[in-house]
């Protein structure tokens, strides 16, 4: 399995030191959700460290519900993009089109559905705080089988920093956000899948 599918659906082992900055109570599973919930559309930079030990970068869009989107800088230029219900990985190295997986057998559901209730019975199964950042470790409680999200939250506001996707093999995705912007507008066809393939296929 290449790193561009280990990132939504396996996923490179996780360092991102988030250092400095005023110790903080832990944030409770409600906050958390709250602030998915509030969290309508962001975009900004990503850095995602590969399983190699490889590091690729990008940019990254959010329009929840449901709504993603990964644009790999060069050499990379690769695109993930959830809309639809499917997610699409366009790799550069393919000729047969990208390949789709539905988006509610990802662990980036769990954050990009309608609702985020995180305190629901069983979908959080790991809670705790250093005093700096708080981390939590969700789950699909009905699908376990589909892996796990585990997110990085600063305070004071609260904002998602990192997360780090897991297949239950051993296999980690780390992606690292550089803040987001959640002022400016997202662009809806951005996560148009069947307009990405006509564009892809004309580029090709």
């Amino acid at each position: 399995m290449n790193r561009l599918r280990r990132l939504v659906l396996s996923a490179p082992v996780a360092l991102a030191f988030l250092a400095g900055g005023a110790q903080a109570q832990e944030l409770s599973l409600a906050e958390l959700s709250a602030y998915f919930n509030g969290l309508s559309s962001a975009q900004g930079d990503f850095t995602q460290i590969n399983s190699d030990g490889t590091i690729s970068t990008g940019k990254i869009y959010i329009k929840r519900p449901g709504r993603i989107r990964f644009e790999y800088n060069p050499p990379e230029e690769a695109l993930v993009v959830a809309g639809g219900g499917s997610l699409a990985i366009f790799d550069p190295r393919s000729n047969t089109g990208p390949d789709r997986y539905p988006l509610s057998q990802t662990p980036l559901n769990i954050i990009l559905r309608r609702d985020v209730d995180l305190a629901r019975a069983e979908m959080v199964t790991d809670h705790s705080s250093d005093g700096t950042t708080t981390t939590i470790t969700a789950q699909d409680p009905e699908h376990p089988e589909y892996g796990s999200i585990r997110l990085v939250f600063t305070a004071n506001p609260v904002e998602l920093r990192q997360w780090v996707i897991d297949d239950g093999t051993g296999t980690e995705t780390t992606v690292i956000l550089g803040g987001f912007d959640t002022t400016s507008p997202v662009r809806d066809i951005l996560f148009n899948i069947i307009n990405e393939e006509r564009l892809w296929a004309q580029n090709r």
